[in-house]
């Protein structure tokens, strides 16, 4: 009889080898490209509203163009992925964001640059649940999150850069350099073509073997592979197939929709802070100059919590890590709407900052770790889509919250309502139903899988 090889078991016991390392790089450079796309817009906001003489209701509209591009790149191409395979996928969306982004700088009006805008926020969107997907699949499992926290740490990076960029060029060179620059990543495709590796799931399913005995001994050197060994994925249920129907199937309604609800309320919070929180705190009687310091504080916390949550998520469960930062920065905004000495207020800006971007990321680390391998980027697709749909309302409903012009405190304790009503939601996530809580979904001897269940944390 043929040997057989489980490979998600491989991956999840695997050390951290160089094959990790590169598969590691190469998504954190993709990443870091598509945080600079998605923050170029408001380096080149200035320029842009005195060029085309913009009004204020004008120049957020162009921003919420590439907006709704993300929310429906992130549902097109994460269910196309689970279908084409995550890399062409992959290769498809840096194609489209860095291509319409270097675009950009030749519109010649703003009806023209919201279009491709619109087009680059396809891109944006549609990558990120597919790299979280293939960082995912090849992560070992006891450094999982981190790994994942490690590469969506390159937004934050590419954001920076996009800011330090803008300040060092914009002035000598105008807005479209910063378009031009947008452009690199498509030089470099036929090098992710070569360098960047298919899921590892998607080939086996495809039945491709040689490709999947060359990654598996790049990751486990140690595993005897021979032309007879078979490769065999965990049993996908006749339902899974159809990967959006799945993602309601199998007793997983309930949590897709809190999955959605948290996502939709993190990425409001998120947004609503990023547009606006200089003017907040201009408003409680800062300078223009802290105030933007509170900013890089709140994106330094993002940074933080997301590696953090992402390190405490290995060792603890990532649903509790998720709850706990979410009521956490809850209790934080609050607090902001109150005088405090000035460290305790930019550590304030800093919980909020991991509660919110750093949730975002771990978000996306809990959705991948749910579901199948067969749906997962369909999963991670929509929900990353519906959450887009908080992050156009953030910025319009916080707006409007502040022509109110309600007191400091109560501007701050309706912020910190999402993040109440995210935690209820990732409490109400049942993990019975994920990937890891279906023992029978697994083609192993019953002893194996004793052994398996004895491995898994108790909060499982």
């Amino acid at each position: 009889m043929a040997e057989q090889i489980q490979i998600q078991r491989v991956v999840d016991e695997a050390k951290f080898r160089p094959f990790h390392w590169s598969v590691l790089l190469w998504c954190l450079s993709i990443i870091i490209f598509d945080g600079y796309d998605l923050v170029i817009y408001g380096v080149a906001l200035p320029l842009l509203m005195q060029e085309w003489g913009l009004t204020t209701v004008q120049a957020g509209l162009l921003a919420s163009s590439a907006l709704f591009g993300m929310m429906f790149g992130a549902m097109g191409f994460g269910t196309l992925a689970d279908r084409l395979g995550r890399k062409k996928t992959i290769l498809i969306c840096v194609a489209i964001f860095s291509g319409f982004t270097f675009l950009g700088a030749f519109a010649e009006n703003p009806t023209q640059f919201a279009v491709l805008r619109f087009l680059a926020g396809l891109g944006i969107g549609g990558v990120m649940p597919n790299v979280v997907a293939l960082m995912t699949e090849y992560a070992p499992k006891r450094i999982r999150s981190t790994l994942v926290a490690l590469m969506f740490s390159g937004y934050a990076i590419g954001g920076m850069s996009s800011a330090l960029l803008g300040a060092w060029l914009v002035g000598d060179y105008g807005w479209k350099i910063m378009f031009y620059i947008a452009g690199i990543p498509c030089l470099f495709l036929p090098v992710l073509w070569k360098y960047l590796p298919e899921s590892l799931m998607f080939l086996t399913q495809k039945q491709q073997n040689d490709e999947v005995a060359k990654i598996v001994h790049k990751i486990a050197p140690e595993q005897r592979v021979t032309a007879q060994t078979q490769f065999v994925l965990p049993e996908i249920n006749v339902a899974d197939q159809a990967p959006l129907k799945a993602l309601f199937q199998q007793g997983r309604s309930l949590s897709t929709f809190m999955f959605w609800l948290a996502f939709f309320m993190c990425l409001l919070m998120v947004y609503a802070l990023g547009s606006w929180l200089p003017k907040l705190m201009i408003q409680a009687g800062y300078s223009l100059g802290a105030s933007m310091l509170f900013l890089f504080a709140l994106n330094i916390g993002g940074m933080l919590g997301a590696i953090g949550g992402g390190m405490l998520a290995d060792r603890f469960h990532i649903k509790k890590v998720l709850t706990s930062l979410f009521v956490v920065g809850a209790v934080a905004l609050i607090l902001l709407g109150f005088n405090s000495p000035q460290l305790v207020l930019y550590s304030l800006i800093a919980i909020a900052g991991a509660a919110t971007i750093g949730s975002q990321i771990l978000l996306y680390t809990f959705v991948a770790q749910f579901y199948p391998a067969n749906v997962r980027s369909t999963g991670m697709g929509w929900a990353s889509g519906i959450g887009r749909i908080g992050a156009i309302v953030g910025p319009v409903l916080t707006g409007a919250l502040l022509t109110f012009e309600l007191a400091h405190q109560m501007n701050f304790l309706l912020i910190a309502i999402p993040g109440v009503i995210a935690a209820l939601a990732i409490y109400l996530v049942n993990l019975k139903v994920s990937v890891d809580g279906q023992p029978s979904s697994q083609t192993t001897t019953e002893p194996e899988q004793n052994r398996l269940n004895l491995d898994r944390p108790s909060s499982r």
